[in-house]
């Protein structure tokens, strides 16, 4: 915040109402109560709804405030900018609905985090409203989720190893997906709907969403060509079958900005990808060639109106439908970041998390971001402008993950 008189609230959870916003709303009073260490308070524009939510989260939730105001009634985010040190947005997709505060937030001073995955939309807050961010102290932090948390910093974890054990950094990393299991929500495939529609109606857009440089600041949003895993091939360094990975057209750039900010400190010739790992031999390529057609047909369904329309009325779930406690329970995921440095020394991590990716682990990650940039960034530490995960709430967030969110980080020995 601007003003030096402490705000009433440290956190305001804006989305309450939403699947994933009830997920980290229970998160939250789990871990911190509603009149413990953080001063927080459910918001949304159905003051009805949001008393809803709170009597389902019980008697522990009974003096949670809330508050409402309106993703676009500019008047109201101002008021409850004017009440926060920090906002939590859960409400997406962003691009129809998260403008209005990002740019409130940035206005205002007030510190913003969210679990965005719209490349497009970050690009435009970031050239709308970095300066006004860097003039009021607000810090803001995009995708603080599954994407792209364990990337951001599962890259950053091992390139700290790296330094230290082998006194140089890693210039080439590549993530696999060793094992996943969750499930989609009704938010997230609205999300990647509205996403699909703005590329295929304005060609900029979808120049955008191409680059893997689109959200570094300007003057760096170009640079060596990236690998790409477009489809089924093998990996000597991750041992296995390939397939392309969904996130990794969100979680790359999230790394590249990420590294951008930090002065490009792992050099010029930085590369970095994600994919799927579907293992070795027959068995290995033939998952390989299935996922790689799957993803391959529904992203023609997807381009073509009239599947697109089939698809997000008959297929997809819809807006606030998510999986069940018992599928969030029974997920979890396990990342393998394989690293090399110039001159070909390899150094490998493990990032795990013990829930359902997209819901179950997200709401957690996400719960622990907010809490740190809330109550655990100090005004020095960290000035105004637009972040990452990593390069913001780095190793403070990465002890919360691994403490409290079920979370590990570590490195693996060469096989």
């Amino acid at each position: 915040m601007t003003s030096s008189a402490k705000p009433e609230f440290d956190l305001v959870l804006l989305g309450a109402t939403g699947f994933t916003g009830r997920l980290l709303a229970e998160y939250l009073l789990s871990r911190h109560g509603a009149d413990g260490d953080l001063r927080w308070a459910l918001a949304g524009r159905n003051e009805d709804k949001l008393k809803a939510v709170r009597s389902e989260l019980g008697s522990a939730a009974e003096s949670l405030p809330v508050l409402t105001a309106d993703s676009h009634d500019r008047a109201s985010l101002d008021a409850l900018c004017a009440r926060t040190a920090a906002i939590c947005s859960t409400v997406g997709p962003y691009a129809l609905h998260g403008s209005d505060l990002v740019a409130a937030c940035a206005a205002s001073g007030t510190d913003y985090c969210d679990l965005t995955g719209e490349v497009p939309w970050m690009r435009r807050m970031l050239d709308a409203h970095e300066a006004a961010a860097r003039e009021s102290g607000a810090r803001l932090v995009h995708c603080c989720g599954f994407d792209s948390i364990p990337s951001d910093l599962g890259v950053a974890f091992l390139q700290r190893a790296a330094v230290e054990q082998l006194g140089q950094p890693l210039t080439k990393i590549r993530m696999g997906v060793e094992r996943m299991r969750g499930t989609m929500s009704g938010g997230t495939a609205a999300s990647m709907i509205n996403i699909i529609e703005e590329t295929r109606e304005n060609p900029e857009v979808a120049r955008v969403a191409k680059n893997p440089y689109a959200l570094c600041p300007e003057g760096a949003r170009e640079g060596v060509r990236q690998p790409y895993v477009k489809g089924p091939e093998y990996d000597d360094g991750l041992d296995s079958w390939l397939s392309p990975f969904v996130m990794a057209a969100i979680n790359t750039r999230i790394v590249h900005r990420s590294h951008a900010l930090q002065g490009h400190p792992w050099g010029s010739d930085f590369h970095y990808d994600e994919a799927m790992m579907t293992g070795r031999g027959f068995g290995g390529r033939r998952r390989a060639w299935g996922w790689s057609l799957a993803l391959g047909g529904f992203a023609v369904g997807a381009s073509l109106k009239p599947t697109r329309r089939l698809m997000a009325s008959r297929i997809l779930p819809k807006p606030g439908e998510g999986p069940s406690a018992e599928q969030r329970e029974k997920g979890f995921f396990r990342l393998l970041f394989d690293g090399r440095t110039a001159d070909g020394k390899r150094l490998r991590a493990r990032v795990t998390g013990d829930r359902d990716p997209g819901y179950g682990s997200t709401a957690k990650m996400l719960g622990e971001a907010a809490f740190t940039l809330a109550t655990d960034l100090p005004r020095d530490a960290v000035a105004g402008g637009f972040w990452t995960p990593s390069t913001a709430l780095g190793e403070r967030l990465e002890a919360r993950l691994v403490k409290h969110a079920g979370l590990t980080f570590e490195l693996v020995e060469e096989r």
